[in-house]
Order: C-alpha cells, then structure tokens, then sequence
C-alpha cells in the first residue's frame, strides 16, 4: 500500500513570523496517526527557520522549486545544494504557475486570472527533476492540462507529453523518489475542483503511462496526488479513488485549522483503504 502524501504549497505568501506561528499551530493541535506523511513548501525566506521548527516532528520540509546547477552565476536561483543544506527532503517541479502554455507564457489572460510569467518549459523541467533525484530530493512532479486544452479534448496528449518530457532517461531507482501531482490548470485557484471520478480516470492515465515507461512494479509504487482548490470538503472523495494518493494543497494549506482537516481526513481515508 503507498503511504499517503500531503503536501502544503505556500506559494508567495507567508513571512518568517507568520511562517512560525503556522508551524507552532499546526504542529500543536493537528492529530493523525503517522500513516499519512506532511510536507510543507514554505517560500525560500523561510525554509531555514521552519526546518530548525520542524525538529523533533513528524513534519517534513520541502521547498517551491530549484535551479538544476549545483552552483554558478545564475543570480536569483536557487541550487539542489542549497535546499539539501536547510533540510528540504522533496520539492515541487513543474508547477503551472511556472510553465508556460506549451512552453510559452500567455499573455492574454486578464489580471486575477492562472497565469505563466516564467516560461518554463518541459526540458527544463527534465533537467530539474534529474538534479534533485541526483542529490537524493524527492521530486513532486506537475502535470496537467489548461481549460482550452480540455476543450479541445488533447488532456491525455499534454500530460503524455508531460510526462514523457520531464522523466525521460530516468530510472527506477530514479523513479523512487518520484511523485506525480495532477494539478488540472483550470482548477487551480478558481475554486472548480475536478470530479473526483474524472480525476481518478487521469491518474489512473498517468500510472498506465509510468508503466509502459519503467514497468507496472515500479508505476503501482509510486504516488500520484490531485492538487487544484482542494478543501476539507471535496479531499474525502478525492481521497478515496483508489490512485489518487493525497494531495498537492495550495489555499487551503495556508490556514493550520483547514490544513490540519485536510490531513486528518486523507489519513482516515487512506488508511481504512490499508485495512481493507
């Protein structure tokens, strides 16, 4: 059985202070019985502070993003080193806030719209994720699909791609450290969450598709998540699809006491699977 992951994205949001005063909540009155396993992705400002908080706890650190160079003149980044020096076991990869539309930002859409300022792009994303397997960070890997790509009805071509651009010639000890988040664009702070039995058809795609790659072994050990306005309200049938093994929160992770939900139910969920 894959042990469930639940995983806090920050994004910009939270200084050192409010950082703290998060970790000192959260760690104090959130209750699950170790099954699941937590990240929180603080901004880098506050991964430092937050790991010397984390000390002693079942809480795991994570980071947003890294450079895949171990050092140089790349001003503004942020190396695989760096991240291993602070204690950041898993980071996020990929995510669509950093993508650009098939490798290009949209500059069309309006302000309080899911936007790419930064372009990333599938190669890129490849590079990053083979840096941090190489220093022993567990990827959380990104995919999903815009609202027009949906429309257009090409959901399981972009996330082939996807997945074929970011983890070609890695291997299954490589593989190990992997996690796969399905973060459908459209749904990401906007508030729309997938159909749980729609998510579960995509995530079941997307182990299909590790399994022509690196072997039906290796696919079935890997944990795959939803991410996109998850709530305390919709992470209970989320949870319960059989390859949907928790979740990439953003929004809701910024509050201890929703959080804190979040995780309590993906642990019941997830473990009352175990049992059965």
């Amino acid at each position: 059985m894959r042990r469930p992951l639940v995983v806090a994205n920050w994004k910009m949001h939270k200084t050192v202070g409010e950082s703290l005063d998060f970790v000192r909540s959260f760690r104090d009155e959130c209750r699950w019985n170790d099954f699941c396993q937590v990240v929180l992705c603080p901004p880098f400002t506050s991964l430092y502070p937050v790991a010397q908080a984390l000390q002693g706890t079942n809480i795991t650190l994570g980071a947003q993003d890294l450079f895949w160079k171990d050092q140089g003149a790349y001003t503004g980044e942020i190396s695989p080193l760096m991240l291993k020096d602070v204690g950041c076991q898993f980071v996020i990869i990929g995510h669509s806030e950093r993508r650009g539309r098939f490798g290009k930002p949209d500059p069309e859409l309006q302000e309080g719209e899911l936007r790419s300022f930064f372009s990333e792009s599938d190669q890129s994303v490849h590079k990053k994720i083979l840096s941090a397997v190489r220093h022993q960070i567990r990827p959380i890997f990104c995919v999903g699909e815009t609202l027009q790509e949906r429309e257009e009805g090409i959901t399981e071509e972009v996330i082939a791609r996807q997945l074929g651009g970011g983890l070609t010639g890695a291997g299954a000890d490589q593989m190990a450290l992997v996690s796969i988040a399905y973060e459908p664009v459209w749904a990401i702070g906007t508030g729309k969450v997938c159909d749980a039995s729609e998510a579960q058809r995509i995530c079941r795609l997307i182990r299909d598709r590790l399994a022509e790659g690196f072997g039906r072994q290796v696919a079935e050990s890997i944990r795959i998540l939803y991410g996109g306005s998850i709530t305390p309200e919709n992470i209970e049938g989320l949870a319960s699809q059989p390859d949907i093994d928790g979740g990439l929160v953003g929004g809701a992770s910024l509050n201890p006491d929703s959080f804190c939900k979040i995780v309590e139910i993906v642990d019941r969920v997830r473990g009352r699977r175990a049992e059965s």
